[in-house]
């Protein structure tokens, strides 16, 4: 199709909002648009300048006969602070408290626009990271697994802690639950990971980690490796933590049932910001 400049930037912009972390030839909007590779080249260079200058994220360009440009997905401090800032202020109002300390998160993660920017935010930190899946345990983390797979250009697997017919064979293994200490067990189907792929583990809510280590453990049994393990909220009153390197958003300080008080404060998310 054939289109003027303006056209060819709306045209080429929803395109490569759409397809995230995609490598695309420029021979591809070169027949695209009917236009010569100059033309086009022109255009993407204005296309990365508007994504830097918003905070949308970048146009990286690979050469060769094999490459072409990649949109990756970031997001400034500014906006990741103003996130998290969010999340606090909701999180912290007393009407959120459960029996044994736990927090109700479902409305924010029911909520499409606030779990597409913490997608978004996630995707920014591990950009540099090769990730070919992102893994989430079959909880209320679903939504945050989807989002940042999304924005990363990955499907998502799902570990269960129980088989599902539906799903052929099952590797399972058995873990403890670091806040219960019970012995526990997740299974995941054989069909769902791919020998030696990196994974990127999301999850919910952490107290001691036990869940998260479980998945660690459990990539061992496809001989995956792990790019990375990232947390919306941790709690801070843990005595001992099974999960070291983790990246978290907000940090459950403390919980006074009685007083009906939550102290969250922002997560270690602030080291990993450029």
């Amino acid at each position: 199709m054939k289109l003027r400049r303006s056209g060819r930037l709306v045209d080429m912009t929803h395109y490569l909002l759409e397809r995230p972390h995609q490598l695309i030839p420029l021979t591809f909007f070169a027949e695209r648009y009917e236009s010569a590779k100059s033309s086009i080249s022109e255009d993407l260079a204005i296309v990365k300048q508007t994504f830097e200058q918003q905070g949308i994220g970048t146009i990286k360009t690979l050469p060769g006969a094999a490459g072409g440009v990649q949109y990756i997905p970031k997001m400034s401090k500014q906006e990741a602070d103003e996130i998290v800032t969010y999340l606090c202020e909701q999180l912290s109002r007393p009407d959120r408290l459960l029996p044994g300390g736990y927090l109700y998160m479902t409305d924010i993660l029911g909520d499409p626009r606030v779990v597409n920017k913490i997608g978004r935010l996630y995707a920014s930190i591990f950009a540099d990271r090769p990730v070919d899946v992102v893994m989430t345990i079959a909880t209320k983390g679903i939504p945050l697994a989807y989002a940042v797979a999304h924005f990363l250009y990955v499907p998502v697997v799902i570990v269960r802690h129980d088989n599902k017919v539906t799903e052929g064979s099952m590797v399972s293994i058995n873990y403890v639950s670091g806040s219960s200490k019970r012995i526990q067990t997740m299974v995941l189907a054989k069909r769902s990971l791919a020998e030696g792929a990196n994974v990127l583990i999301i999850d919910d809510f952490m107290k001691a980690g036990g869940t998260v280590n479980g998945m660690v453990n459990l990539l061992n049994e496809f001989n995956a490796k792990l790019s990375g393990i990232g947390v919306l909220v941790e709690s801070e009153e843990t005595k001992e933590r099974l999960v070291d390197e983790y990246i978290s958003l907000v940090k459950l300080s403390s919980v006074d049932v009685k007083e009906k008080q939550i102290t969250v404060k922002a997560g270690n998310y602030i080291h990993f910001m450029e």
